[in-house]
């Protein structure tokens, strides 16, 4: 009985000598835009990123040997760019504009390494930190995440046998597959892979892309964030800038009037390296309705915003009324859906806001990691859990996001009040965080 090559793979190979990051191009493309307008106007600026586990009650350093973790992680530190990435990133399209990155970054980008990362063990936990300047740590957000949860598949799928594993790989074919069936039912639907952070294995990514790439064909399947799998399939490279910009400009920021116009100040800063379809706003560092009640007129000229970390219909509605506010009209505009979205909710706020708003949705971890019920053994280590890798410090200063979603803010407790006091508390309700 022929396996799958996925489960051929898992089988044949030896977990410790089978590298999880291939490529430094394996990461979201808005690292690289990101890092493009950092290494241009902040490349002094030192920023440290941390590792946080959302879901304390998995002991991770319990599921995953830190030997590997350590191997993963140095073999990612001797990766540099090809010379057929370097080509592809001068000589392709993005958003419809060519040379998108200038001569003079390519060249530094050509000799990029990352830098070295503090590994340490405590309380079942890795507190996993990458300090430095910013124009270096930044690059460790995805890689890291990516080694952390594939290492945890990789566990949990040890002691299977190539039966076994053709069970759950053929089960969680079908499963993707019947949620692909339910997308086509929407027309004119726009969606794109935004699973790389938290994905099962590259691999798995990789066979979740094609196949949306094929069911949906590509009117409907408009891209992937991955970039190495954007060139590696023909796709369109997606993705903007994060939450990790406020974060840092905020933190360096001299007084509490700077800290409050800061998150608008990286919109003037995006703006003068990217145009067109790269205008996509993201309110929700320090809360939408702060970010909406202060924001210059000029942020409604935008091309949309992402909403992403509110419930969907709920987020849209707010920008709407704000864009009705500042009298643009919201056919006109772009809402881009992307925070632990399931077929059900795509399906919800599709329908809710199907004629009045473009919209977009970015598919993340319940593409790219849904095993649940996939496993002929029981077996929570396959359940995707919630980490993220954030700017914890920049310049000394700690960083924040509060979010408007309390359950996701990150930074040290007095800082995230000093934060409250200035950004305010509006418009942040508590919601489960699973992925």
């Amino acid at each position: 009985m022929p396996r799958t090559d996925i489960a051929r793979r898992v089988y044949n190979h030896a977990w410790k000598l089978d590298p999880i990051v291939r490529s430094l191009l394996d990461t979201d493309f808005y690292k690289l835009l990101m890092l493009q307008m950092i290494w241009g106007l902040y490349p002094k600026v030192n920023a440290t990123f941390s590792l946080i586990n959302r879901k304390t009650s998995v002991r991770l350093a319990d599921e995953i040997d830190e030997g590997e973790l350590r191997a993963q992680l140095d073999h990612a530190r001797q990766l540099r760019f090809s010379k057929k990435e370097m080509i592809w990133l001068a000589g392709n399209s993005f958003y419809g504009s060519r040379q998108i990155f200038s001569p003079a970054f390519l060249r530094w980008l050509a000799d990029f390494r990352l830098p070295e990362y503090q590994l340490e063990k405590r309380d079942g936990q890795y507190e996993l930190t990458f300090p430095g300047p910013w124009v270096e740590t930044t690059m460790w957000e995805i890689p890291a995440l990516a080694i952390i949860n594939e290492l945890r598949s990789r566990a949990a799928l040890k002691a299977y046998g190539p039966f076994a594993l053709d069970v759950v790989y053929a089960r969680a074919k079908a499963k993707m597959w019947e949620k692909v069936e339910r997308l086509k039912k929407l027309p004119d639907l726009r969606i794109s892979d935004f699973g790389t952070r938290r994905r099962h294995s590259f691999l798995w990514q990789r066979w979740c892309v094609e196949a949306l790439k094929e069911g949906l064909g590509t009117e409907n399947f408009t891209g992937t964030s991955n970039v190495l799998l954007a060139m590696d399939t023909d796709l369109e490279a997606l993705g903007t800038n994060a939450h990790e910009l406020p974060m840092v400009l905020t933190a360096i920021a001299p007084n509490a009037a700077a800290m409050l116009r800061a998150p608008y100040q990286v919109l003037e800063d995006w703006k003068s390296y990217y145009g067109g379809n790269l205008l996509i706003v993201l309110p929700d560092t320090f809360g939408t309705a702060s970010f909406l009640k202060d924001a210059p007129d000029w942020v409604a000229d935008w091309t949309g915003f992402r909403p992403d970390s509110a419930p969907p219909i709920e987020g849209g509605e707010r920008i709407i009324a704000w864009w009705q506010e500042k009298g643009r009209d919201p056919r006109d505009k772009l809402l881009i859906f992307s925070d632990g979205l399931e077929v059900d909710m795509i399906e919800r706020a599709y329908q809710h806001f199907h004629g009045r708003v473009r919209m977009a949705f970015g598919w993340g971890t319940n593409l790219t990691n849904d095993f649940a019920g996939c496993s002929p053994l029981p077996n929570p280590q396959l359940d995707p859990i919630s980490i993220v890798c954030k700017v914890s410090s920049a310049d000394g200063h700690a960083a924040v996001k509060l979010s408007d979603n309390p359950v996701k803010a990150t930074g040290e407790p007095e800082a995230i009040e000093r934060y409250l006091k200035l950004f305010g508390s509006a418009g942040r309700v508590a919601q489960r965080v699973t992925v």
